[in-house]
């Protein structure tokens, strides 16, 4: 019986990880999306930008002020930002990939206890 008792303990210990996973899960479709929006946002800047003429000014938000910034800077700090949100969706997909992969195995692993302890669980024939 003790055994049945270690297995239960495992099953515990494995629903426990497992509930852990999702939740790292979650927070990273979480990231997932935020950048999804950063990434559309940006890149409907950069299509406004697309279409400016030389004499358009294109002001900065800083706190509570407007401030005249340069084109060619606003530019190419749009470009700069929409590399650094598709590497950090790149980044975030592996991680996806790995929790994802993590999940699987803690899904096949509590599977595996639950089957052992039905079967011990079972009287002898």
């Amino acid at each position: 019986m003790s055994s049945l008792q270690s297995l239960r303990e495992k099953l515990q210990a494995a629903s426990v990880d497992f509930q852990k996973v999702q939740v790292d899960l979650s927070n990273v479709v979480e990231a997932r999306q935020r950048l999804d929006a950063q990434l559309s946002e940006n890149e409907l800047v950069k299509k406004e930008f697309a279409v400016l003429t030389p004499e358009n000014i294109i002001y900065k938000q800083i706190g509570p002020v407007l401030v005249k910034q340069d084109q060619a800077d606003a530019k190419s700090t749009v470009d700069t930002r929409l590399d650094f949100i598709r590497g950090e969706i790149k980044r975030i997909e592996t991680q996806l990939k790995d929790i994802e992969a993590k999940s699987e195995q803690k899904k096949s692993e509590i599977v595996e206890i639950q089957t052992a302890i039905q079967q011990q669980s079972q009287p002898s024939a």
